[in-house]
């Protein structure tokens, strides 16, 4: 998990410092990418957290009213990076994120969760933080609304937008393919996204929503890249089509789709894992 500097970030568990694609932790800081895109998708809706990015989402379903979601990777858990196989819901949390303005050059405050609605890094790699506070006060105080979860598939050459709080920095590129299986080291996704080279995204881009530059509307979550060449190793994810031939892409990064969270978004704004749920369930 490029994104996620995998072995940075197990050493960064061991001294606390959170997860995966920490830029910064653990490890020297890859140099500042350069100035941010001009493009017409902007900052937001858009939050950094310590060592990852993240963004506010709200699903087809969700209300004002409700309690304002936060997502980013299931690698950049606070708690560490989720096993194959393992499901988090419903686990107390009190982390906090930086919120952004349009511009990503001011902060306007800094939000605090309550609670982890639901994470994993098993077909996908995604966690969604469940806030202490709702999307209208939120609006209220900083006059930022959240960004829109797609429930449709993203299609292939679709022009993107990857927005990174952490380094303030936007990505233009499209989507180059939709990826059968994408394997890195134990975990294994379903379905990623592949950008085209100019999304050349760094430790500190996880969690960074993709948004479909159209509609502006979040289609995926960026998560990972192969950064040395290597066969499905840390940091060298490798896909494997149908037929089980592995392809490695040197340089080349990728996200997981998120229409399936959007529609897993129930009453309250819950993460619903019932047989209408595609997401893994515990």
């Amino acid at each position: 998990m490029t994104r996620r500097r995998l072995a940075a970030a197990a050493l960064a568990a061991v001294l606390g410092a959170g997860t995966l694609a920490s830029a910064g932790v653990a490890q020297a800081a890859p140099a500042a990418p350069a100035a941010p895109l001009r493009a017409e998708v902007d900052f937001t809706g858009i939050v950094a957290l310590s060592n990852c990015s993240g963004s506010i989402v709200r699903g087809p379903r969700t209300r004002d009213t409700d309690r304002a979601l936060v997502m980013t990777n299931g690698h950049c858990l606070e708690t560490g990076m989720p096993a194959a196989g393992e499901v988090i819901v419903d686990r107390n949390s009190s982390r906090t994120f930086t919120l952004l303005d349009r511009t990503g050059t001011k902060e306007l405050g800094t939000l605090r969760a309550t609670r982890i609605e639901y994470a994993t890094m098993t077909d996908t790699d995604v966690a969604v933080y469940r806030l202490d506070t709702t999307y209208a006060a939120i609006r209220k105080r900083h006059g930022v609304p959240a960004l829109r979860l797609s429930a449709a598939r993203p299609h292939d050459g679709t022009e993107i937008r990857v927005v990174s709080g952490y380094w303030r920095t936007i990505y233009g590129c499209k989507i180059d393919g939709t990826v059968h299986r994408l394997r890195e080291a134990g975990w294994t996704w379903r379905n990623s996204i592949r950008y085209t080279p100019g999304c050349q995204t760094i430790g500190g881009t996880s969690g960074s929503p993709i948004v479909d530059a159209r509609t502006r509307h979040v289609v995926g979550v960026n998560n990972t890249g192969n950064e040395d060449g290597e066969r499905c190793t840390l940091n060298n994810p490798c896909e494997v089509d149908r037929n089980g031939n592995v392809t490695v892409r040197p340089g080349i990064n990728y996200g997981q789709q998120t229409y399936q969270l959007a529609r897993c978004l129930g009453k309250g704004n819950d993460v619903v894992l019932d047989r209408n749920c595609a997401l893994p369930r515990p």
